[in-house]
């Protein structure tokens, strides 16, 4: 069992058995299913020392008698107090006890951990006698942690249950992009506007500009990877994908044998001077010719970055997505030849036919 795992409460002023304590607590809270995430340490601490009141469990070595609602011990919130004033180092108020029920027996009773006093099940929030305890098998469970059975005791409580942080979760659903590869593949990005932007990248920019490209690379800011085609970016010496100056998409042209290096730009990273200089020098073995793009959702969002897109490279823009802007160069849309840097040749034979 290792309690470091869990959210853990640090407080200076408990002696280090209470810390311990208030950890395994959490730990065994997290497991059982009880959202922790976002939880000052305060709020962490009154949590578990809470739980801990109605479990009857004030030292490590008394998980193995945790107790749960049996028909005679049940706490009233002033009850949860007093036990912790006298076990957990606390000095509270008796006056707090309404705190305690909306902030802590709330979320424990939602969360299918602890009930109310049988005979009373119905009665008001402000009845001061409705009385709380642990979940006889929620308390089953607690008396073996720490044991070789708790994995299968915790899975066997959960199996079939909703926990609070689910019920949360599913409270609260985000709608996953989809998004339609070059190749007729599928994907789903999690939501958010860095990720409209490469959706906007992969399904409008693509078919427009790309002459055929197919993606090799594309991040998503929940999951590292979506794409990840080694072996075709290895074919054409491309730098290790295992680089944190990997650009948001990656997308190769057969037909023109151009790679785009796209940077899809809602807060920050254009391609500036000193990003296109790191490109090029990444890529500098590379067999195909590189194109450098900075994409962003709106002209709102390029007027900010304007003054620092590097020459010799595209921009494009979502809501104008049958336009570039082209930052100087030797052609409208293509690789920039260093040896015509001073010519600036009208060929639009690059651009896609109307």
């Amino acid at each position: 069992m290792n309690a470091e795992a869990s959210r853990k409460v640090v407080n200076r002023k408990k002696s280090a058995a209470v810390t311990t304590l208030l950890n395994e607590s959490l730990f065994a809270l997290e497991q059982l299913g009880m959202p922790l995430a976002g939880m000052s340490n305060r709020g962490l601490e009154r949590l578990s020392m809470v739980f801990l009141a109605l479990a009857d469990v004030h030292q490590s070595a008394m998980w193995k008698n945790a107790k749960g609602y049996d028909g005679t011990r049940t706490l009233r919130s002033r009850d949860v107090i007093e036990y912790l004033n006298k076990h957990f180092e606390e000095s509270l108020s008796r006056g707090s006890y309404d705190d305690i029920r909306t902030e802590e027996l709330k979320p424990l009773s939602l969360g299918n951990l602890v009930v109310t006093s049988a005979g009373k099940p119905n009665s008001s929030r402000n009845d001061p006698t409705r009385a709380y305890a642990v979940l006889p098998e929620a308390a089953a469970v607690l008396r073996t942690f720490g044991t070789p059975k708790w994995h299968s005791t915790l899975t066997n409580f959960l199996s079939g249950r909703q926990t609070l942080a689910a019920a949360i979760s599913h409270a609260r659903p985000t709608q996953n992009l989809p998004v339609k590869l070059p190749s007729g593949v599928t994907l789903e990005f999690s939501p958010g506007p860095h990720n409209e932007l490469q959706k906007a990248v992969i399904e409008e920019f693509l078919p427009r500009y790309g002459y055929g490209a197919e993606v090799l690379y594309v991040g998503d800011a929940a999951s590292k990877y979506l794409v990840r085609e080694e072996s075709r970016l290895r074919e054409l010496d491309f730098f290790e994908l295992t680089s944190g100056e990997l650009p948001d998409i990656v997308a190769y042209s057969a037909n023109r044998r151009w790679i785009y290096l796209i940077e899809a730009v809602h807060s920050s990273g254009p391609v500036s001077p000193i990003r296109h200089l790191e490109l090029r020098r990444l890529t500098e073995r590379c067999k195909a010719d590189i194109i450098y793009v900075t994409a962003f959702l709106n002209r709102e969002t390029f007027r900010k970055f304007a003054a620092d897109i590097s020459w010799e490279t595209e921009v494009w823009i979502a809501d104008a997505p049958d336009h570039l802007v082209h930052f100087n160069g030797d052609s409208f849309m293509g690789p920039h030849n260093p040896k015509h840097s001073n010519v600036h040749q009208k060929d639009c034979s690059c651009l896609p036919k109307p």
